[in-house]
């Protein structure tokens, strides 16, 4: 079995997920098929997500595959949580998931007290609405004059893509949004191209190309199958991957046999690597076995207890600190590193932290390092939406 160390795996991974300046690309659909998507629980995540892959992004840029080219939307995926995936990708990811929501969703109508039937009339109520024009959640609600969660409704309506989730009501950061029929969105989509056992197998083989090497945990995990799932889909490619060991990690990983041929040619991507993550990315939130890119005693201030992953500072693809923008009284980044950092590595995060920074708030950004930090561990639920938020 071939040993690979960490620092070759994090140059491969890293230039695979668009975050080496050579890998970089303003095809931002070519980038949200690579990682099989944009996480999009959050707001602004997606648009920081593609602001470290590009060479010259703008939030329009999203806007406009989004909401006017229809080429991306946001919709129910990986780990029953919110994705951004391209128009090719929708079917295989909605027929992965959906079983796995149906049930959760007629547990949330019933938490709710919507029975079946009332959900039916009111969601057909919906879709007569919204096909005149998009509206928000606040229009619906008092177009309908309901008494019923409005909101639960139009939840399940979007899980069970009757439903697609439009722009926001006024900028990026809004959470408020319109919502559309989703055969009037993308009239060309089949949701029915695929079964779930097609969806398994086609996402396996996507996730390995994207995210490997990886380990069989890591496929379970991401894609919430089971072993026997994930083993019999191995089995059918196993021509096409490999076994390998990654040096001081007691596991064995899985890599595509094309990637070897990349590292045997032997021409790693230069060093000095500097990244600052969004909440989320798909970077850290790619895998369930994490000691490749993140050091074990650090675990607690990266992730909170629910898993979730703040926003991050890579050197070479591991994480070395956490940052965060705070809005008041001014605009500032803060920044808590994990240990003292060498100069030239200092001097690539301040520029890249003043580049973000500057993206996030219009303006250019004071720097503060923060010599202390709640582990998010201990924090209350969201803290990792401001890891930095009462550091000093």
């Amino acid at each position: 079995m071939k040993n690979l160390t960490v620092d070759a795996a994090n140059q491969l991974i890293l230039k695979k997920h668009h975050l080496t300046e050579d890998s970089k690309t303003n095809d931002i659909l070519q980038i949200s098929d690579d990682l099989c998507g944009l996480h999009a629980t959050g707001t602004i995540e997606p648009y920081l997500t593609l602001f470290n892959r590009t060479e010259n992004f703008s939030k329009e840029d999203l806007d406009r595959e989004l909401y006017i080219e229809k080429n991306l939307g946001r919709i129910r995926g990986m780990r029953k949580t919110l994705f951004i995936e391209t128009k090719k990708m929708i079917p295989i990811v909605h027929n992965l998931i959906k079983p796995l929501i149906d049930k959760r969703d007629q547990q949330y109508l019933e938490m709710r007290e919507i029975s079946i039937d009332e959900y039916n009339v009111i969601s057909r109520q919906i879709i007569e609405l919204l096909y005149d024009k998009e509206m928000c959640t606040t229009d619906i609600k008092k177009a309908l004059s309901s008494q019923k969660d409005i909101v639960a409704v139009i939840s399940v309506m979007c899980d069970k893509m009757l439903l697609i989730r439009g722009k926001p009501i006024k900028s990026w950061k809004d959470r408020r949004i319109l919502y559309a029929p989703f055969d009037v969105y993308f009239p060309d989509i089949d949701l029915n191209k695929y079964n779930q056992e097609e969806a398994i197998q086609l996402l396996i083989q996507k996730y390995l190309k994207s995210y490997g090497p990886v380990t069989l945990k890591d496929i379970t995990w991401w894609l919430r199958v089971n072993k026997g799932q994930a083993t019999k889909v191995l089995n059918l490619i196993e021509d096409k991957i490999e076994l390998i060991k990654i040096s001081d990690l007691d596991l064995d990983y899985i890599i595509c046999k094309e990637d070897m041929k990349i590292l045997n040619q032997g021409n790693p991507q230069k060093k000095n690597i500097v990244n600052f993550l969004p909440r989320l990315d798909p970077y850290l939130m790619g895998y369930k076995e994490r000691e490749r890119y993140v050091d074990l005693k650090d675990f607690e201030f990266i992730y909170d207890r629910s898993g979730n992953a703040t926003s991050t500072i890579l050197s070479n693809g591991r994480v070395i600190g956490v940052w965060d923008v705070v809005d008041k009284p001014v605009p500032l980044l803060k920044l808590y590193l994990f240990k003292k950092i060498e100069e030239h590595i200092m001097t690539k995060i301040n520029l890249e932290g003043n580049r973000i920074g500057k993206f996030i708030t219009g303006q250019k950004i004071g720097i503060k390092n923060c010599k202390k930090m709640t582990p998010l561990t201990k924090r209350t639920m969201g803290g990792f939406m401001s890891p930095l938020k009462d550091c000093s």
